[in-house]
């Protein structure tokens, strides 16, 4: 089910990318998107690694990080001190990026990246929270996934060999439109699921506070619900923020 869904994924984003409407493809077309979907579900890890360290890297260049002697920088370090220093054989990197949007994301190179809107709007354990879910995305391998999705959507298909090939060095805006095409993919209700519990587990294994995945989704569903947002940050969350908030509650208040 899982490669179903990645290959279902990659090829929608193939096509509306590459080929237009579905209706106006013809034969030719259907197979190049099905060559495409097919190259993406095949990079190897070293694939994947790569595109997420050169897109990384490219979204840092566009992005204003905040200093080491920032306030928001200082927050986060303390506020990952007991968090994961690795994930999947992976160093992980945490840096802010200085905008008023609330999101953050991570890649399967260890590449997690906070933005300051959200910081703004979380306190410690609520922020912890939501990294731990992020961090969760990367260990289930969503990330992965999100990144062959990615692939398939952006300029950079064909650039790896099909099955276990070395991807070419990305111009700095091939790069960035990988990147900017990982981060607006959306990940599907049971992956959201999975890493709202893979947070919960990973915050009570470090005897940590949960009651901020609680409280995170209660305060994304009331911005939400005042912005009206449709668009790719986390706040726009399948299953909606309020059902995850439910979700979280039912599993503290089991622990109770």
């Amino acid at each position: 089910m899982k490669h179903f869904f990645v290959l279902t994924s990659v090829v929608t984003a193939a096509a509306l990318a590459g080929c237009g409407a579905v209706k106006n493809m013809d034969t030719n077309s259907l197979a190049n998107v099905g060559g495409t979907a097919y190259k993406a579900m095949s990079l190897s890890d070293g694939d994947i690694t790569a595109m997420s360290d050169q897109s990384c890297a490219a979204m840092d260049q566009k992005s204003q990080i905040a200093p080491a002697n920032s306030r928001y920088t200082t927050r986060l370090n303390q506020v990952i001190k007991s968090m994961p220093t690795n994930i999947n054989g992976k160093t992980a990197v945490y840096k802010v990026y200085l905008t008023k949007d609330v999101n953050a994301w991570a890649m399967a190179n260890g590449c997690i990246r906070v933005y300051s809107g959200l910081m703004d709007l979380m306190n410690d354990d609520e922020l912890r929270g939501v990294i731990g879910h992020e961090i969760g995305h990367v260990a289930l391998g969503h990330s992965k996934a999100r990144m062959q999705t990615a692939y398939a959507a952006s300029a950079v298909r064909g650039l790896a060999a099909a099955s276990g090939g070395t991807l070419a060095a990305l111009s700095q805006s091939q790069a960035g439109d990988l990147g900017e095409k990982f981060i607006n993919a959306q990940f599907s209700q049971s992956q959201e699921s999975a890493a709202d519990n893979y947070s919960f587990d990973l915050l009570t294994e470090r005897k940590l506070e949960r009651k901020g995945l609680v409280t995170s989704f209660q305060k994304l569903a009331k911005l939400s619900a005042g912005s009206g947002s449709t668009g790719s940050s986390i706040l726009s969350s399948h299953p909606p923020s309020t059902d995850r908030a439910a979700a979280m509650q039912k599993r503290l208040d089991a622990r109770s």
